[in-house]
């Protein structure tokens, strides 16, 4: 009969020693069984034992165990980016990769051949033109002066001036020369027109000389001309200088002083209080529509020689459009605006901007009925212009109320056919001339 193990340790260590381990072991054989099965009863309260257990496993048999960690693979060679690569197949370079010639008796059947005895590229070209590649692509992402060429040069400097906007200050002077109870004087005219324009492509190229770190900074101004780089500083400011001397000398000594003061008024007005205001103070609205409000007046003093009621009026029809046609504009441009760092009136005070333009809309219709009664128009015209003013009214009331990008969008859509149809239909119930007057302009 086999012993059991407490009798084994008992035979070989006898005396105290050997009854404290037979008493020792057969404790533990007896209350093993009953520990293993309380464990396996409380399985669901015990379970962070479980996986304390297999935690202990794995660890022995890691540490015991050292063959069974991963080898690491070597790294694989470099491989050429894919990514220097040029996208277009024409100006891809092929390099062509020769092969030497294998003669076959050198290859024997019994034993199997070399891969360099095979083919045998030459790593050179590769690496070559894998540098060239990436220094093509460094030199691409350096910043590059651009080079200004004489054909591009008319586009430039038309977007430095601001063609569209030019072409609407030269538009209300001639309105204003137009309705002028004097004879029409074409010479007069014509100097009028070409000094004003040029006066505006002298204030609107040093306003983009101004706003250039800023523009930067607006999706609608971004790809002006000074901002992109097309031209240089120093040729933007040649370029207002060599508009603005001429120009303020035509409307001076060609047409008369009362016009060339009022020109290099609001040269000075424009880029000297409109454009710094634009960062400090809303007021810049009300500064701009005061240079809006001056091309008329010069069209009038130009064909009178004097600034009366009727020069005011005219004056005061710009003042009073540029409200909602300019805050139904910066409404939809408001990130733009504030991303720029411009304090406008549709950024910090929206309801003042909504509440605003639905005035100067009102006053319109005031102004209208007060141009016959100034003997500008026939008391026709408050009549046939009653509908139109009515209407961008309307807009601007919808505007006020619901203050969304559509209602801003129709607001400003309207403003742009409104004004010329508003000073077409002036012209249209224009007074006629009195029989003393005919004697001209003065100067």
């Amino acid at each position: 009969m086999a012993a059991s193990p407490h009798t084994l340790s008992s035979r070989v260590m006898t005396g105290w020693v050997g009854g404290c381990v037979w008493y020792l072991e057969r404790r533990a054989l007896q209350e093993s069984p009953r520990r293993f099965l309380h464990l396996l009863r409380n399985v669901n309260q015990q379970w962070v034992t479980f996986q304390h257990f297999n935690f202990l496993r794995h660890m022995y048999v890691t540490q015991l165990n050292r063959s069974f960690s991963q080898q690491i693979k070597p790294k694989p060679e470099p491989v050429a980016s894919p990514f220097l690569e040029k996208a277009s197949l024409d100006e891809a370079k092929a390099e062509i990769y020769e092969m030497r010639p294998l003669s076959p008796p050198s290859l024997s059947l019994s034993r199997k051949p070399n891969e360099k005895e095979l083919i045998e590229l030459e790593p050179t070209p590769v690496i070559e033109g894998s540098i060239a590649m990436g220094t093509e692509t460094k030199e691409e992402k350096q910043w590059k002066e651009m080079k200004l060429r004489v054909d591009d040069l008319p586009g430039i400097l038309a977007r430095l001036s601001k063609i569209k906007l030019t072409a609407l200050v030269v538009s209300t002077t001639s309105a204003g020369f137009a309705l002028a109870p004097v004879p029409f004087d074409w010479p007069c005219f014509l100097l009028t027109f070409v000094g004003t324009g040029l006066a505006s492509c002298a204030a609107n190229s040093i306003n983009q000389f101004f706003e250039v770190p800023f523009d930067s900074n607006m999706n609608r101004t971004k790809n002006r001309p000074l901002v992109r780089g097309q031209i240089s500083p120093l040729l933007a400011v040649s370029f207002a200088t060599c508009c603005a001397v001429p120009g303020v000398a035509l409307l001076t000594w060609g047409v008369n002083p009362l016009t060339g003061a009022l020109g290099l008024f609001n040269i000075f007005l424009y880029t000297c209080c409109y454009t710094p205001l634009k960062r400090i103070s809303i007021a810049n609205t009300w500064v701009g529509a005061v240079v809006g409000a001056i091309p008329p007046l010069m069209g009038w003093t130009a064909a009178t020689g004097s600034l009366d009621a009727g020069a005011c009026l005219l004056g005061g029809i710009l003042y009073s459009w540029q409200f909602p046609h300019f805050n139904a504009l910066s409404w939809g441009l408001r990130e733009d605006y504030s991303r720029g760092g411009y304090c406008m009136m549709s950024v910090t005070h929206p309801d003042l901007c909504r509440r605003v333009a639905l005035r100067h809309c009102l006053a319109l219709v005031a102004m209208s009925a007060a141009a016959p009664a100034l003997d500008v128009t026939t008391w026709t015209f408050p009549v046939i212009a009653l509908p139109i003013n009515l209407y961008i009214s309307y807009l601007s009331f919808r505007f006020y109320r619901d203050a969304d990008r559509k209602s801003s969008r129709k607001l400003f859509f309207c403003s742009l056919w409104h004004l010329p149809l508003f000073l077409l239909l002036m012209l249209t119930c224009k007074r006629p001339a009195a029989q003393g007057d005919a004697g001209g302009p003065q100067s």
